[in-house]
């Protein structure tokens, strides 16, 4: 089997403190993210281990303190051949977080898309036949319960640390677990953006939505922000249209919300592409000042149109943080200080909004991609 091995990436480093203002919630470790069947339930982490490597991860980096005789050898399992750049920006910060750490490494990329699911159980085969050149596996599932077997098979083996990405929902039948899950919350989110909308609007508002397509991803960001809005500010949903993650299914469900229930004042959309399709929609019919509109991610599209005056708010995730986080569970392993580490880490959401200046907004971006870069990745 031909191995990946990776090649020099290259991108600017926007490195810049955080510049928080009002509006700005920390993530806080919520109940529930983790409570289905096959999932591991209720709280998995020890109290104050999540937040604890959030503060380490947005800080400054503290160097390695021990030596090594040679570099660490990283293996990634992951669909990095897939449009989506989260896995080449979380790569990006990995490695650049370990050079600011001190660590040498060497990696070993096993690239696949996210469809390719029998190429990854043959790729974590070889790994698992090949433990002895490897002191940590970093597998991110094209499926979790297809994978599930997979990652159950290397966090067995013990001749190197097994993480997780893109996945905080722990399957329960895994013995042993994977030493740590590495990803952002849907459910968080919501609960973050829910705060800051009560806080900004108020209660006995209408609101419309844009969902998603029915499952885990939009019942957290669309269902978990209904159900607090309506019981915490006793909020009213007249509408929901699924638009499939789509911009045409944001235009279209925009467009049905002004013309047939003008009473909605909020436009919920729950990810980047509806948002930019209802924005569509609004500035088509000079609504755009009309209507309260938020979308999902914090993406540089979500952003410019935020500056433009067309998106109000969205919960914005730190999009460097997984990676940054896996080098330091990495430093924390290699100094023996692996029971320190929260089994489940999730990368810090914040909100980004319109009466956030432009230094604001421009801080908060720089801080997101702190590793990965700002603008478009060339890879």
């Amino acid at each position: 089997m031909k191995l990946f091995t990776t090649t020099a990436l290259v991108a600017g480093v926007a490195m810049a403190g955080a510049a928080w203002a009002d509006g700005h919630l920390p993530l806080q470790e919520l109940p529930g993210i983790a409570d289905r069947d096959h999932w591991l339930p209720g709280e998995v982490n020890a109290p104050g281990k999540l937040e604890a490597l959030q503060a380490v991860v947005g800080g400054e980096a503290v160097a390695y303190s021990g030596t090594l005789d040679e570099p660490i050898q990283i293996a990634l399992i992951y669909p990095s051949a897939d449009t989506s750049d989260f896995w080449a920006r979380n790569y990006l910060a990995m490695t650049k977080r370990l050079d600011e750490l001190g660590i040498a490494y060497e990696t070993t990329e096993f690239a696949s898309r996210q469809i390719e699911h029998s190429l990854q159980a043959t790729y974590a085969s070889q790994v698992d036949q090949d433990a002895d050149l490897y002191d940590y596996v970093i597998f991110g599932p094209s499926e979790l319960a297809i994978q599930g077997d997979n990652i159950e098979k290397l966090a067995k083996n013990d001749g190197f640390a097994t993480y997780v990405w893109a996945f905080h929902t722990p399957l329960k039948f895994l013995d042993p677990q994977p030493a740590a899950w590495f990803d952002f919350s849907s459910a968080a989110g919501a609960l973050t953006m829910c705060e800051y909308m009560l806080g900004r609007l108020g209660n006995d508002v209408t609101m419309a939505m844009n969902r998603g397509i029915p499952g885990i991803t939009d019942n957290q960001r669309s269902g978990d922000f209904k159900a607090c809005v309506e019981e915490k500010g006793n909020w009213t949903t007249v509408y929901e249209h699924y638009g499939e993650y789509q911009t045409e299914g944001g235009f279209e469900g925009t467009s049905l919300i002004l013309q047939s229930y003008p009473e909605a004042k909020i436009i919920h959309n729950a990810n980047t592409a509806m948002a930019m399709g209802s924005v569509e929609a609004q500035v088509s019919m000079g609504k755009e000042k009309d209507i309260f509109s938020t979308g999902w991610g914090g993406t540089g599209l979500e952003l410019e149109a935020i500056r433009r005056g067309e998106l109000d708010a969205t919960p914005m995730r730190m999009g460097d943080d997984v990676g940054a986080a896996t080098a330091e569970a990495i430093k924390a392993d290699l100094e023996g200080r692996a029971e320190e580490l929260p089994l489940v880490f999730l990368g810090r959401i914040t909100v980004a909004h319109d009466q956030m200046s432009a230094d604001e907004l421009n801080a908060l971006e720089q801080e997101a991609f702190r590793f990965s870069g700002v603008g478009a990745l060339n890879r």
